[in-house]
């Protein structure tokens, strides 16, 4: 055996089960977003004439605001800003416990104890089970949804119980139909409202009935509320921290990505139970040394201007509407979210003359090579594709040129439902 082949198989053999162990790299499996990105290069190839429309990029489409890219620009040229930012500067804490209350009607949040930067929502959801699981607890989470929490439970050797969202249950989870033996060995619970993919938003109620099942099965939730702020047509942002005992069981995760367009700043935090917030501190203190403080202060700007936000909603709002009209008039049963930019559609059965769709991944495939169309099919509870209106269009006219060719596409074959 040649030195080159021996140090591929020790180095193959040294890889961490939960990652594969020795078989890591060999498995042909091709994933969702990987057959979506190979989908869409294979259709532009064939047929360069057509613009692709994605429908499926789940990030803004705009800069953010020039004041907070003025303030970064300001704060960057100050050399105090250099250095490591640790677990976050104190004015960053003060300015989210302020835009809690201000937006949101969170009062009584200690800013010292009970808030605590993070470098984005992805990496504090990555690291909080690192508080928590020990190997055979058990993680609740919502399907479809994001999977990162999930991802790091497994990996610590715990296991992720799924509970579907259907429409039938305004896609919130029936937390009576969990199992009295998976409730009582949970450690934590993820939630996510406004939610990726459906777009459905919480309820007072639904948040209060989280905080007392919660409390019976002494289990921690963790909200995740990145498009908290983005909801529509006279519903207000909700905060599970709004609501009385929240803070006693949970956290909430909140995300300057979505409602400011600062997807790649990477700056949110963490609020809620100063002893969670205290042990992610410590866990998020042995990996990594803080956001620069630069961004941190002009998050600080953008948290002190949350009519920022609401024009982007307005924004949103509107694409939705169009959206929503052009889906209906062709057949689908499009109903608009109450919050977030995606979505959420049942697929149809098929096309006169044509294919039939047996999974939202089917659907999926042919509006990417048949339209080049982009969405993201999601067959986890029911058949569905999900679009993001956060499609490339500059003002209301070039957003209604936009959707007027989805539908003179879409419009070229009649679909069965």
């Amino acid at each position: 055996m040649s030195v080159e082949m021996y140090q591929k198989t020790y180095i193959q053999m040294q890889f961490a089960e939960r990652i594969g162990g020795a078989n890591y790299g060999k498995d042909t499996a091709i994933y969702k977003f990987e057959k979506i990105k190979r989908a869409k290069a294979a259709a532009k190839k064939e047929r360069p004439e057509l613009e692709l429309i994605d429908m499926g990029v789940g990030e803004p489409d705009e800069m953010a605001d020039e004041g907070i890219v003025a303030k970064l620009a300001e704060e960057a040229a100050k050399p105090e800003n250099r250095g490591y930012a640790d677990n976050g500067i104190a004015e960053f804490k003060i300015a989210a416990a302020r835009y809690l209350q201000e937006v949101f009607q969170v009062d009584g949040i200690d800013p010292a104890t009970e808030i605590v930067h993070s470098i984005g929502s992805q990496p504090a959801l990555a690291m909080l089970p690192t508080c928590f699981i020990n190997p055979g607890d058990i993680t609740i989470m919502t399907v479809p949804g994001y999977p990162i929490l999930g991802t790091h439970t497994q990996y610590l050797g715990g296991s992720v119980y799924t509970v579907p969202l259907t429409v039938e249950n305004h896609f919130l989870p029936d937390l009576d139909s969990i199992p009295e033996d998976i409730a009582l060995k949970a450690k934590l619970l993820y939630l996510n409202y406004p939610n990726n993919p459906t777009g459905a938003c919480a309820t007072v109620e639904f948040f209060t009935e989280v905080v007392a099942w919660a409390r019976k099965y002494n289990v921690i939730v963790i909200h995740d509320a990145p498009y908290a702020a983005l909801t529509y047509d006279g519903v207000r942002p909700l905060s599970f921290l709004s609501v009385p005992g929240a803070k006693d069981v949970g956290v909430e995760l909140h995300s300057l990505s979505k409602s400011y367009n600062m997807t790649g700043w990477r700056i949110g935090f963490v609020a809620g139970n100063p002893l969670i917030v205290k042990a992610f501190s410590d866990v998020k203190d042995n990996n990594d040394s803080g956001q620069f403080i630069a961004i941190q202060k002009a998050a600080i700007h953008g948290l002190a201007h949350p009519e920022i936000t609401e024009a982007i909603a307005a924004k949103y709002s509107r694409r939705h509407n169009l959206l929503v009209t052009t889906l209906n008039e062709l057949g689908f049963s499009a109903v608009k979210p109450k919050g977030s930019f995606f979505l959420y559609v049942a697929i149809p059965k098929g096309v006169d003359g044509g294919p039939r769709f047996e999974s939202a991944e089917d659907f999926s495939q042919y509006l990417i090579r048949e339209m080049l169309i982009s969405t993201v099919p999601w067959d986890d509870a029911g058949h569905y594709v999900r679009f993001s209106v956060t499609f490339e269009a500059s003002g209301t006219h070039e957003e209604q040129s936009v959707i007027a060719e989805i539908k003179r596409r879409l419009s070229q074959v009649n679909f069965q439902f």
